[in-house]
Order: structure tokens, then C-alpha cells, then sequence
């Protein structure tokens, strides 16, 4: 009794532990692995569960009504192959059968042994009916004991072991062999096939098989000292009938469990690899993305440095003409003749030479800014050049048909599918390499710099000019007098000037400086902008998928601690 309620309270931790493995096998979404869950929770509370497997004309379903020993045919038996279905068979107090679906029935029957056992009589390994196999496949995870039967004559045909490995590497589950028809066969030639289907499971990984020579027909005839069942029978009382087979059961659900949580380890370990992978291209993308704008922030000072340069030459030309045209002597002479010429005044002078100097600085910034922004250009395009051969050969580790997680698959390969032809068309698109704030239509940069510089610099000479200056308009005499002081004037001032136009150059160096570099880098910023842009999907995928994995990780975890604590604490 103490057994009895050790086990029951086991088997209720059992259950608590097999329903979070349903709950994680649910949320992954994997249908056929939640299915094989759900299952195995159906049938926790069920009867010690034999699954009968064999190739077909094995003798699998003689061999269930030779078991049964009800005096009659249970499973239908005929020279062609009767069974094609799944037939469960369980303990009921009246005689029913119950079609679960096309490809499952329940026989239920008021048979003593029934009330430990349940027996799950399945089609031929080899049955051509591809739903047999998928059916088959689905209660072996839920067994406690797989009886392989084998045709006496020859149990080494491929398939069925190819069944076998099925049941025992990917499920753990505990076989016994049945070599059925032996009345068919000599003494001699069974003792041998015996021998080899030891031999065989051993090299298959069983260390000691358990082996059963039976016929089922000399059982139905009534000689049961040479059927073999007698020993059959006596294995189910001694390990599963008289209160073993509840723990047995609940073992075998632990390893069951077990076998699904290795299913889920391995992809969760395939989903961490294709997730470490996207990071690491991801990280490449960005990385990629910083070098080639500092490669292009490079080329953008050079073009700056040139452009300097150019203003420099022009500006320090115009400095000299206009200290050259401060020189005492000069400025004498273009008063003198302003008197008599309106053509000759310092203020026509001064005007031909600030448009002179907006002219030059126009020619000259226009022509290197032109040329620079085309290497530079040239240097962004060259970032998205790369990004989208990084892209092409971005590295897949989840398959689409991968076992579990194809939905995460196939999203990825979506996300991925929809950036390789939204960067293709970003490629194409002359719109995508060109920002109308930095180059507004009919206009460049140059000309409100060099225009609004030239203007503000001539137009403070000319104010300094004209600080001094005497205008009398009724008086034509006081009028030529104010001009010629005002050009005397200004030759004495003609170092301080000078110096007014230098500082005021310097000034209009420093802005256009500040604006060359703000507008230029802006301007990769923003093509840098428009290609990270792409990537917001992906980088939204892969937020996902770290919150995910770490979810499903902890889950994992859970339900192996429960399941390894339980495993210590069952006594079998």
C-alpha cells in the first residue's frame, strides 16, 4: 500500500511535469510533437500499454488472439494482409468496438488480462499505406513495451529494422522479440535464427534481448507445451501484471519525456545557432556600415580641404586687388576722376570687385564640388554595394522543413526574401543616393555660400568707405570735395580695411567650413539611414526570437529539473 501511494504521488508529479512539456511543445508549434504530448497525457492513466509491431504476414494479429486466449479471433487473420488499421485493444465490461477514425479503432472486451494491460495491434512496417507508419509512429512515443514480431523464418528483412531503430534510438523504448511461426520451422533452423536475432540486436545496441520463440497456432490448437506462450505470459506476470507495471508506466512516461525534450534540446540548440548567426550578420551589416562611412566621411574631407583650398586662392587674389586698390596713389587717382566719371567712383570699383569675388569663388567652388560629390557618390553607392552582397550570402542553419520550428523557418526566410528585394529596389532607385536638402533643385552649395560671403564682406567695406565720406546733394562742389576726402580717407585707412576683409574672409571660411561638413556628412548619414532602414524587419525578427529562445531555454530547463527529480526519486 505504501508502494502503491508512493507511485500515485509520482505519477501525479509525472503529469504536472508532462503538462508543461505539452504547454512548451504547444507554444513552440510544432502540431505532430504537441499531438505526441497530448497523447502521452491521455494515456498516463491507462493500463501498461504493449505495442505490437512486425512487418506484415509476421503474425502479429495470431499472435494478439493467441495472447487473449478469448476462444476466438479478436484481430482478423487471413492469407492477405487484414490488418489496416490500428486496433486498441482495452478492457471493457461489454464487447464494442469504437472507430476512432479511418485509421484507429477501440475494441473494447470483458477480458481479465485487460485490466493491466492494453494492446495496440498495428499494420505491417512495410504496409503500403503511408498513414499506417504515421499512425504507428504516433502510439510508439506513448508505449510501455514494443513486442517486435518477426516472420520465424526471417527476421532480418531491412525495413523492419529500420522500424526498429526507430523505437529504440530515437524513443529508448524497451523491446522484447517474438519470433512468431515457429512451428513452420525445424528445431534445428529456429535455434539458429534465434542466435542471429540475438546477435543482430546486440550489434543494434540492446545488451541483453529478450527473445521468444512462439506459434500461435499450436497455442489456439491447445498444445501449449509447444506454443511458447506459457513464457511469454510468465514475462508479463513477473514485469508488468501484480503492482510493477505503474511504476514501469511511470518510467517509461519519464523516458518518453525525455526522448520529446531531446527533440526540442536539439532544435533549440539549431534555433541558437541560426539566431547567433543572423546576430553575427546582422553586427557584420552595422560594422560594415560604420567602416564605409568613415571610409566616405574621409573622402568628404577631402573634398571639404579642396574646396578651402580653393576658396583661399580665390579670396587671398581678391584681397590683393583690393589692397592694391587702397594704395594711396590709386585711391587719389579714382577720386580725382570720380569727379568728372560716375564710373570712375570708389564705390563702382569696390561693386565690380565684390562681384568679381562672387563670381570667382563661384567658378571655382562650383567646379570642385561638382567633381568631389561624384567620388563621394561613388564611396556611399560602394556601402550599398556591399551591404547587398552581404545579404545575398547570408547563412541559413534552420531548413523550412526542419522538424520543429519551421514556422520561425519560414518567417525568416520571408523576412529575409522581402530585404534582399526591398534592397534591390533601393539599388535601382537614383532617389535612393540623392537628398533634395542638400541639393536642392536649380541650385548648389556653393553659390549661397560664395553669394551670401561675398555681399557681406564687400558690404562692410563699402559701409567703412563710406563711414567718412561728406554728401552734399544740392552743393556739386561740397559733393566732389566729400569724395575725394572720402577716397583720401581711405587710402590712410588702407591697413585697417585690409585687415577688415581678412578677418571678414576668415569668418566666411569658418561658415562655409561648417556648412560643407554639415551638409556633407549629412548627407551619408542619411544614405546610411536609408540602408539600416531595410533592416528594421529583421532586427524586429530577431528581438522576437532572443525573447523567445530565452523563454523556451527556461521552460526547458524547468521541466528537465522536474523530470530528473522525479527520475531520482522512482524505484522500479
Amino acid at each position: 500500500m505504501i508502494l502503491n501511494q508512493r507511485t500515485q504521488a509520482l505519477r501525479a508529479q509525472v503529469e504536472d511535469a508532462v503538462k508543461e512539456l505539452h504547454q512548451l511543445s504547444q507554444e513552440i508549434g510544432h502540431k505532430e510533437l504537441s499531438a505526441m504530448v497530448g497523447d502521452l497525457r491521455n494515456r498516463m492513466t491507462d493500463p501498461f500499454m504493449f505495442v505490437i509491431v512486425g512487418e506484415v504476414k509476421a503474425g502479429k494479429s495470431s499472435f494478439v488472439n493467441a495472447l487473449l486466449d478469448t476462444g476466438r479471433d479478436i484481430c482478423a487473420v487471413a492469407p492477405q494482409p487484414m490488418t489496416d488499421t490500428i486496433q486498441q485493444i482495452v478492457y471493457g465490461e461489454q464487447e464494442q468496438i469504437t472507430v476512432v477514425n479511418p485509421y484507429l479503432k477501440k475494441i473494447f472486451l470483458p477480458v481479465e488480462i485487460l485490466k493491466e494491460i492494453a494492446i495496440v495491434d498495428t499494420p505491417g512496417t512495410n504496409s503500403i499505406v503511408a498513414q499506417h507508419q504515421e499512425v504507428t509512429e504516433r502510439f510508439v512515443p506513448a508505449s510501455d513495451l514494443v513486442l517486435f514480431v518477426f516472420e520465424a523464418k526471417n527476421p532480418y528483412r531491412q525495413s523492419a529494422w529500420d522500424f526498429f531503430d526507430f523505437i529504440h534510438t530515437d524513443w529508448h523504448k524497451k523491446v522484447v522479440f517474438i519470433l512468431q511461426q515457429k512451428d513452420l520451422m525445424s528445431p534445428e533452423d529456429l535455434l539458429v535464427n534465434e542466435k542471429g536475432l540475438y546477435d543482430f540486436a546486440v550489434k543494434k545496441g540492446i545488451a541483453e534481448p529478450t527473445i521468444f520463440s512462439t506459434s500461435a497456432k499450436a497455442e489456439l490448437d491447445g498444445h501449449f507445451d509447444q506454443s511458447g506462450f506459457s513464457l511469454v505470459r510468465d514475462y508479463i506476470r513477473t514485469h508488468v501484471t501484480g503492482g510493477r507495471g505503474a511504476a514501469l508506466k511511470l518510467r517509461n512516461n519519464i523516458t518518453t519525456s525525455y526522448g520529446i525534450l531531446d527533440r526540442i534540446r536539439t532544435d533549440l540548440d539549431t534555433r541558437s545557432e541560426q539566431y547567433k548567426t543572423d546576430t553575427a550578420f546582422r553586427n557584420d551589416i552595422v560594422q560594415t556600415l560604420e567602416n564605409q562611412e568613415k571610409k566616405s566621411n574621409n573622402q568628404a574631407n577631402i573634398l571639404i580641404e579642396n574646396l578651402l583650398n580653393g576658396y583661399d586662392r580665390t579670396t587671398k587674389n581678391i584681397g590683393q586687388e583690393l589692397s592694391d586698390g587702397l594704395s594711396f596713389p590709386s585711391m587719389l587717382k579714382r577720386s580725382f576722376m570720380g569727379i568728372f566719371s560716375k564710373q570712375a567712383s570708389i564705390t563702382d570699383w569696390l561693386d565690380e570687385l565684390s562681384k568679381k569675388l562672387e563670381v570667382n569663388l563661384n567658378a571655382e567652388l562650383k567646379s570642385k564640388l561638382s567633381d568631389g560629390v561624384v567620388d563621394l557618390a561613388d564611396s556611399v553607392q560602394q556601402m550599398a554595394k556591399m551591404i547587398d552582397l552581404k545579404i545575398k550570402q547570408s547563412n541559413t542553419v534552420v531548413r523550412s522543413d526542419h522538424y520543429i520550428f519551421e514556422d520561425i523557418a519560414d518567417k525568416r526566410a520571408a523576412t529575409l526574401k522581402e530585404l534582399q528585394e526591398a534592397f534591390s529596389k533601393f539599388m535601382s532607385r537614383s532617389d535612393s543616393f540623392t537628398d533634395e536638402r542638400l541639393f536642392p533643385e536649380n541650385a548648389s552649395i556653393s553659390p549661397s555660400i560664395a553669394a551670401g560671403s561675398g555681399a557681406a564682406i564687400i558690404g562692410l567695406i563699402l559701409a567703412g568707405v563710406t563711414q567718412t565720406a561728406v554728401f552734399d546733394i544740392t552743393g556739386g562742389v561740397l559733393t566732389g570735395i566729400g569724395l575725394l576726402f572720402a577716397g583720401i580717407t581711405a587710402g590712410m585707412q588702407r591697413r585697417k580695411i585690409v585687415s577688415g576683409y581678412d578677418s571678414e574672409i576668415a569668418k566666411g571660411r569658418e561658415r562655409m567650413a561648417e556648412a560643407l561638413e554639415q551638409k556633407l556628412k549629412y548627407y551619408i548619414r542619411s544614405i546610411k539611414g536609408k540602408i539600416g532602414d531595410n533592416f528594421l524587419e529583421l532586427d524586429a525578427l530577431l528581438e522576437t526570437e532572443e525573447k523567445q529562445i530565452a523563454h523556451f531555454e527556461a521552460q526547458y530547463s524547468g521541466v528537465l529539473g522536474r523530470l530528473k527529480e522525479i527520475d531520482g526519486a522512482l524505484v522500479v
